[in-house]
C-alpha cells in the first residue's frame, strides 16, 4: 500500500520576517562560521543552538585530512551544550548557516548523521527542536521539529 508522507515547514524571502530571537540565533550562527577549519571542502558552517534558559552555544564544522574524521557545525554545537551545560538538556532552536568559498551565505541543512543526532535529543528532551535554515539569497527555511526531517530515524 503507497503511503504520502507530508512534512510542515515555513520558508521566509527575508530575516526580517523572523522574531528577534530567530534573527540572533541565525546572526549567531553566521558569526559561528567564521571559527570552521574547512580547507578541503572550503564550505564553512556554523550553528548556533539557544538552550531553553536563552544560553546560546555555537559550533562549527571541522574537517581533517583523515576523513570522515571531522565534525558538522550542528553535532559540535549539541555535544558542546550538552558537555559544559550536562543539567540543561533543554533545547529550543537550532540556526544553520552555510558560505561558500568566497565567503557568501549559501543554503545549509543538516546532513544525515547531523539529523540523526538532533532526533535522539529532541526524543530525550521530548519537545520540538526547531531547526532555522539560512538559504541563499537572504531566504530562511524553519522547520518546526528534527523529526520532519528525519521521519524514520533510527530508535531503540
Amino acid at each position: 500500500m503507497d503511503k504520502i508522507l507530508t512534512i510542515s515547514y515555513q520558508e521566509f524571502d527575508s530575516i526580517e520576517a523572523l522574531p528577534a530571537a530567530d534573527r540572533e540565533l541565525l546572526a549567531a550562527a553566521a558569526e559561528a562560521t567564521e571559527g570552521a577549519y574547512a580547507p578541503y571542502s572550503h564550505f564553512r558552517v556554523g550553528a548556533a543552538l539557544r538552550l531553553a534558559d536563552g544560553r546560546v552555544v555555537c559550533g562549527s564544522n571541522q574537517e581533517n585530512a583523515a576523513y570522515p574524521s571531522g565534525l558538522c557545525a550542528e553535532r559540535t554545537a549539541v555535544f558542546a551544550a550538552s558537555a559544559q551545560y550536562p543539567q540543561q538538556r533543554d533545547y529550543e532552536a537550532l540556526a544553520v548557516v552555510g558560505r561558500d568559498a568566497e565567503g557568501r551565505l549559501c543554503e545549509a541543512s543538516p546532513c544525515g548523521a547531523c539529523r540523526q543526532v538532533l532526533l535522539e535529543y529532541e526524543r530525550r528532551q521530548g519537545h520540538p527542536l526547531r531547526v532555522i535554515c539560512q538559504l541563499g539569497g537572504g531566504r530562511v527555511r524553519v522547520v518546526p521539529d528534527v523529526a520532519s526531517l528525519l521521519p524514520f530515524g533510527f530508535d531503540f
